[in-house]
């Protein structure tokens, strides 16, 4: 098989066993829910890699956007419009969720103009708080006890389908001119803005779509768990992200896919250990930092992912010659 056609190949029939597999019984519940999860945390590991990793900024507040597309989302389906046939509704609920935390991420890249580093890290950490916070004070969201009867809508065919989207877009992105352009910024902004660079709209598209997926990834999530409260987007769920960034490693789309399985399946197994659970995982990041700080894949990708370069064709008369 040519190699052009392996990544066609390999999404229609991860498409054709995510819908058909559950259904046959071989799959039990808890088989479906950490596949789920796996998708979910796909895409929020891509989507935070963007902005950490191929523009090299320093967010930690990923799970504010996660929170505003999860409770977006979950108005849609539980308050406004709980009658509606789910095979519409839902599509239309991750799309206003993703739309919503998109929206949120303006501000956030508009301030990343005149801030980077340690200080852009705590804009984004008060902004996490402001969210946080704000979830907490609005009882039309329930306040701290959260949103409960949530329909369970989300499904390995979704999770599988907005994964693979999230990859596509975010591929396509960093690949392109304008995605060399945010590479760019992460080796050295003010070069890259003397080299004609538009450093502010990059930074707005990559914070914008980084924000839409994060949101995208918390309307499944919320119709996963079927409850949502404040607490779950917190900053112990930002660090839980980055730790799958800079494990799978930073720049990477492999890796991105890498850490989120590793860092859901790890936790998994490790939950017979109860709280020593939290000492493993963070035991095992220090050892990659000391060994390899850019993660397992920092800065690679495996070549089925890569877009296939254009190969020029000469004329015929040339080629005689």
């Amino acid at each position: 098989m040519k190699s052009r056609y392996l990544p066609s190949v390999l999404l229609f029939a991860g498409l054709v066993i995510s819908v058909i597999l559950p259904s046959t019984g071989l799959l039990n519940d808890y088989l479906q829910f950490v596949l789920m999860s796996v998708a979910i945390n796909a895409i929020l590991c891509v989507s935070l890699n963007l902005v950490n990793g191929w523009m090299g900024e320093f967010s930690v507040g990923h799970a504010a956007f996660m929170a505003l597309g999860a409770y977006a989302s979950a108005i849609l389906t539980v308050k406004l419009f709980p009658e509606a046939p789910p095979l519409l509704l839902f599509p239309a609920a991750v799309l206003i969720g993703g739309t919503v935390a998109g929206l949120a991420g303006i501000p956030v890249g508009i301030l990343s103009f005149k801030t980077r580093g340690d200080y852009l890290a705590i804009i984004t950490l008060a902004f996490l708080m402001i969210v946080k916070s704000g979830l907490e004070n609005i009882p039309y969201t329930g306040g701290p006890r959260g949103m409960l009867g949530i329909p369970r809508l989300t499904t390995v065919a979704w999770a599988y389908f907005w994964c693979v989207i999230a990859f596509w877009v975010i591929r396509n992105l960093v690949y392109s001119k304008y995605g060399r352009g945010i590479a760019a910024i992460r080796e050295d902004e003010i070069a890259a803005e003397a080299m004609g660079v538009p450093t502010r709209s990059a930074k707005l598209v990559a914070f914008v779509t980084s924000s839409f997926f994060a949101g995208v990834a918390g309307a499944l999530f919320a119709h996963q768990l079927q409850f949502i409260n404040p607490s779950s987007f917190d900053i112990l769920k930002s660090t839980e992200i980055l730790v799958m960034v800079y494990l799978g490693g930073v720049a990477s789309l492999g890796g991105s896919l890498l850490g989120a399985g590793v860092v859901t399946i790890l936790t998994q197994c490790l939950q017979p250990l109860g709280t020593w659970r939290m000492v493993v995982l963070p035991t095992l990041l220090v050892l990659l930092m000391l060994f390899r700080p850019s993660g397992i894949m920092g800065y690679r990708d495996w070549n089925w992912l890569k877009p296939r370069p254009k190969v020029s064709k000469k004329p015929k008369e040339e080629t005689a010659r």
